[in-house]
């Protein structure tokens, strides 16, 4: 645990999409703050893994570990609701109880080599010219999924009055993110966050989005675009930390929370040691996706 970093001793946590990227840093992060995590993803050591990837959930579990907390690994494909509920069911057996969940849930990107994907088109290539099953890939992964697990943990969350739910996401206040598909999923899954707010909030429940800046990701170091990002998922992970260990979190509910903003707020820092600033993605910038890779 950092100086600046709260105790999350006892407190139990569900990282979904943690095979790697964001969701993996969330994981640490919370591990390194003393909380029990279960990390989930579809990359499994013993079967199929997304794009060939080497990262597995896993491994992201042994790294909560080594962190200082404890790490339960849990197969799930978040596009399922069969699945979906039936990884929230076994968690409340487990444990008794969710008191934060952090959906970093995002396949946009997959099949993404840095340049293409796989249907020829690149980010940012004009809407009249992609397939439009692009768009529904991206809803698929983004919103629906969001939705299927906030709609599977919320029964827990308001009959105990309290928690907090945490999405991966991109603010949209500074403009169009440069890509169609990838702005119109962000929008929806912001929405979101927004609206369970409002229906979360008369019950103690939290619910807010968190938007990282471009994040060096396995997928972002591996297409050879690491010199453009300007932060770790370490960073995101501590900005989670910070907010689950924030009695008063309830006042941030259904906002687009910046993590840089939150390192001021809260103390913490990158991986580094440094407090990297506000990311405002460009339109004329092409690579993917730039929060969750």
């Amino acid at each position: 645990m950092t100086p600046m970093q709260p105790s999350l001793s006892g407190r139990i946590c569900l990282v979904a999409g943690a095979s790697r990227g964001l969701g993996r840093g969330v994981a640490k992060a919370l591990g390194d703050a003393g909380a029990t995590v279960i990390v989930t993803g579809r990359s499994s050591e013993a079967g199929p893994r997304t794009d060939q990837r080497l990262e597995t959930f896993e491994d992201a579990a042994r790294e909560v570990e080594a962190a200082g907390g404890k790490g339960y690994p849990y197969r799930c494909d978040h596009t399922s609701e069969r699945e979906v509920d039936g990884l929230v069911a076994w968690s409340l057996r487990r444990f008794g109880r969710l008191d934060c969940v952090v959906d970093a849930v995002w396949g946009g990107n997959e099949g993404y080599d840095g340049e293409r994907y796989p249907d020829g088109s690149g980010f940012g290539t004009p809407f009249w010219r992609r397939p439009v099953a692009r768009l529904g890939e991206s809803f698929e992964s983004g919103v629906y999924a969001q939705l299927l697990l906030a709609r599977a943990v919320a029964p827990a969350m308001v009959q105990a009055r309290s928690g907090l739910i945490v999405t991966l996401s991109f603010d949209m206040a500074g403009g169009y993110l440069g890509d169609v598909f990838y702005d119109l999923a962000k929008a929806a899954m912001n929405r979101l966050s927004f609206a369970m707010a409002e229906e979360l909030k008369p019950f103690g429940v939290t619910a807010l989005g968190l938007s990282p800046g471009h994040v060096l990701t396995e997928r972002v170091r591996d297409a050879g675009l690491g010199a453009e990002t300007t932060e770790t998922p370490l960073y995101a992970g501590r900005a989670v930390a910070a907010l689950a260990g924030d009695p008063d979190v309830a006042r941030h509910a259904g906002r687009m929370l910046h993590v840089a903003d939150l390192a001021r707020a809260y103390g913490f820092t990158d991986r580094d040691g440094s407090q990297p600033a506000r990311y405002v993605i460009s339109n004329e910038q092409g690579g993917g996706d730039v929060a969750q890779g």
